[in-house]
């Protein structure tokens, strides 16, 4: 279905590799333009990327995106989908809005993690989240947190999320951290598990930079960029900040970030709603 509209507007295609081995067997000759395995073989002036998925495979795609400014569309065939947005009912008419601009463009901050050794090789940013967790013994960890230069906290705990808006429904979310409306140019910072009742999510702005120094048992530590992990040694200082470039998301003109929330979350559901 999707195919064939993208031929009826006779649309130039570069196709994930692994995708084309998947349908080779489908697609025709005049259906794409090349393939790409790395993030560097998308060398053309792209004009929107179709991811295929879940948000798992939207937070992949942002990997190859990067900073070209290409909006990224993401079509759900997956299970909730809150970055994958667009239903498989709607996929019809979603890709001809899309193909024929009709869409408005929402901008994404993304996170960025620096220290001093490449943790996740050439691309240390994140679209949802940094997070610091405990490995797979039982001890928590301990956490000192510093804001601008400012000792924050020391926060004991399982792990500590710092979190984008657009992360803010995600893994934050179920630790108890607050929506928070993309574009307000703020980030937050969510404990997990922590050992005192008073430790609870802080919202701050983006423009202010994270230092976090850890501790633990076991000398080791697990950092995560959305998807990416990688364990590294307690000792290692991490500093957090926005990213100077972000991701672009068309918004189909029916959709909205409310209607999402209600509809993904069920957020604000009361009965006497349905009246």
């Amino acid at each position: 279905m999707m195919m064939s509209k993208i031929r009826d507007h006779r649309v130039e295609c570069c196709i994930f590799k692994p995708l084309y081995d998947q349908l080779a067997g489908v697609l025709e000759d005049g259906d794409f333009h090349g393939v790409f395995l790395h993030h560097s073989d998308l060398t053309g002036e792209g004009e929107v990327m179709l991811s295929l998925g879940g948000d798992g495979t939207y937070l992949e795609a942002v990997t190859y995106v990067r900073d070209r400014a290409i909006p990224v569309a993401g079509i759900n065939i997956g299970r909730l989908g809150f970055l994958a947005a667009i239903g498989q009912d709607e996929i019809t008419t979603a890709v001809d809005s899309i193909l024929q601009g009709f869409f408005d463009i929402e901008e994404r901050a993304l996170i960025r993690v620096e220290t001093g050794q490449p943790l996740f090789g050439d691309f240390n940013f994140a679209l949802n989240e940094i997070t610091v967790h405990k490995r797979d013994d039982a001890s928590m960890i301990t956490i000192h947190v510093w804001l601008d230069g400012r000792f924050l906290n020391s926060y004991w705990a399982d792990g500590l999320i710092v979190a984008t808006p657009t992360g803010s429904t995600a893994y934050s979310l179920s630790v108890g951290g607050p929506l928070v409306l993309p574009g307000t140019g703020t980030f937050l910072l969510s404990p997990i598990a922590p050992h005192n009742l008073t430790a609870r999510p802080l919202v701050y702005k983006d423009t202010m930079t994270l230092t976090l120094r850890m501790e633990g048992r076991s000398g080791k530590v697990l950092v995560s960029a959305d998807s990416r992990s990688v364990v590294v040694e307690d000792h290692v200082e991490l500093k957090i900040s926005r990213a100077p470039f972000n991701i672009l998301i068309p918004r189909l003109k029916n959709h909205d970030f409310y209607q999402t929330l209600r509809g993904k979350l069920m957020w604000g559901a009361d009965k006497r709603n349905l009246v």
